[in-house]
């Protein structure tokens, strides 16, 4: 789909564990600007990334084929890798519209690098998970893939969108990791595999080593979500402001009213979990 091409308005659910999906939201916002989008972040259990696989699918299917037996979307957007690389296929079976989910870049960057070695900058989760190996495997086999899984950059990416300073020390530790591997200067091209990291793109291009090429997957799932509405029926309705929901009301409540608020948000809800909620250490 190109831009500008006509698309119906619908109706949008964009689902992640926080606020990382808010790059594809923005995504959707200047392609799709007539697409009504609400989003609902399972803010109780961020990160997801240190959950046990069997309770984030079952948490996850449970909680969307209830939001979306309330709210009604055309289109369910997955907009966080891990979600994507685990409840993808029970979600699709549970549900009766189209689910668009949002993949590690793998096979993006092997169209595109010119030295054949990759890197992939994720959750630690989302590196070890045998689907990412999967995506190497079929589509970038003849490159080599440098992984690194860190920690700490969904919790900087998700106080960057809520307007705090981050510190380039942060940022270039978590990078030191990537192209410090074995093999890792000769990275040219770099996915991100975790929606957060759209809001730290800008410094990952300014510290990183000068010619690497930045893939963030936002636009191409955006693309995605307008194909699908083209072939799926479903009422016309005009842009509104949509619904901001969240499954536990975190502590940075005002700032993250005001951040949504910049992408068309009108507030935030709370939507109780259908299922038990249980961490890792429950």
């Amino acid at each position: 789909m190109e831009t500008g091409a006509s698309v119906p308005a619908g109706r949008s659910l964009v689902f992640d564990s926080g606020i990382g999906g808010m790059g594809v939201v923005q995504a959707l916002r200047d392609l799709l600007p007539d697409l009504h989008i609400d989003y609902l972040a399972d803010t109780a259990l961020f990160p997801y990334g240190e959950q046990p696989d069997d309770l984030l699918t079952s948490r996850i299917v449970s909680l969307l084929v209830a939001a979306c037996d309330r709210l009604q979307p055309d289109v369910l957007v997955i907009a966080c890798n891990t979600a994507s690389t685990i409840a993808l296929p029970a979600l699709r079976e549970r549900l009766n519209i189209p689910v668009v989910g949002c993949v590690p870049p793998i096979r993006w960057a092997g169209r595109v690098s010119e030295s054949r070695v990759i890197g992939l900058l994720s959750t630690s989760a989302t590196a070890r998970r045998p689907y990412t190996l999967r995506l190497h495997q079929e589509f970038a086999a003849d490159c080599r893939l440098i992984t690194h899984g860190a920690r700490r950059l969904a919790d900087l990416a998700e106080r960057a969108f809520l307007g705090e300073v981050i510190t380039n020390a942060d940022i270039q530790h978590e990078l030191d990791c990537l192209f410090g591997q074995p093999y890792g200067d000769e990275i040219d091209t770099v996915g991100l595999g975790c929606t957060h990291y759209t809001f730290l793109m800008d410094a990952f291009e300014r510290l990183s080593p000068p010619g690497v090429r930045w893939l963030d997957p936002a636009s191409a799932v955006a693309r995605q979500v307008g194909t699908v509405l083209q072939t799926t029926p479903h009422g016309a309705e005009a842009a509104q402001k949509g619904r901001f929901l969240m499954t536990r009301l975190p502590h940075t409540a005002p700032g993250l009213q005001a951040a949504t608020a910049r992408l068309g948000f009108r507030g935030w809800e709370l939507l109780t979990a259908p299922a038990p909620l249980m961490t890792a250490e429950s």
